[in-house]
């Protein structure tokens, strides 16, 4: 059971060549530009006066190397998990997005009208929620009381662990916006569950690049 007034943030790694191509990374492990670093070295500089408890990351370049400015800051060391890793999309990773339209039009369209859909072959947004949700509440799981853990995963697989955490079913997670770059969500414990403090909260609004587009 997580203690009392326990806050998850989860943090969106930084910019990277595919996020400005508006390429599909799913799970193609990609590094951040030097824009993402320095995003990084931003936000990380405000999430580190939250003074985080503990640090839980993707294994994923992108956004182990994002968590990695974070544990600079703090000394509190990163656990990596294979879990937080963005969905795999199959054959849609590497496309860009009107290369996707062009070529799975009607799959696109299902997907966009909440049907659940095998993006290019690859995982459901439930299955995503299935391996990743766990993983954060069992983390939540060890913090203090009023404690904060930090989750540094990827913009699909915030979504639907949030929507998750909520309770909503999954037709409406569609309706949690997607994150700009190294933009955070954070959710705290209400009387009947976590719920949604903020969103997309970090910077002024910024277009979206990601593969929750």
């Amino acid at each position: 059971m997580t203690s009392r007034g326990c806050r998850i943030i989860l943090w969106r790694h930084g910019q990277t060549a595919w996020n400005l191509e508006r390429r599909f990374q799913g799970s193609t492990d990609i590094e951040l530009t030097d824009t993402g670093v320095a995003q990084a070295r931003r936000a990380a500089r405000l999430l580190a006066s939250l003074k985080p408890d503990a640090i839980v990351a993707s294994d994923l370049k992108r956004a182990a190397a994002t968590a990695n400015e974070l544990a600079a800051l703090t000394g509190i060391p990163v656990t990596h998990e294979q879990g937080l890793q963005e969905t795999y999309a199959g054959e849609w990773q590497g496309l860009t997005h009107d290369e996707i339209i062009a070529r799975f039009g009607d799959q696109y369209a299902a997907w966009k009208r909440g049907e659940s859909v095998r993006r290019g072959g690859g995982e459901l947004e439930t299955e995503v929620a299935d391996r990743a949700a766990p993983i954060v509440l069992r983390h939540a799981e060890k913090l203090p009381e009023n404690g904060t853990l930090v989750v540094v995963s990827h913009g699909g697989t915030i979504r639907t662990t949030i929507g998750r955490l909520l309770g909503l079913e999954s037709y409406h997670w569609e309706g949690l916006g997607g994150l700009s770059n190294c933009c955070w969500s954070v959710l705290g414990q209400g009387a009947r569950g976590w719920r949604l403090l903020e969103h997309n909260a970090g910077t002024l609004p910024e277009p979206v690049l990601g593969d929750d587009d």
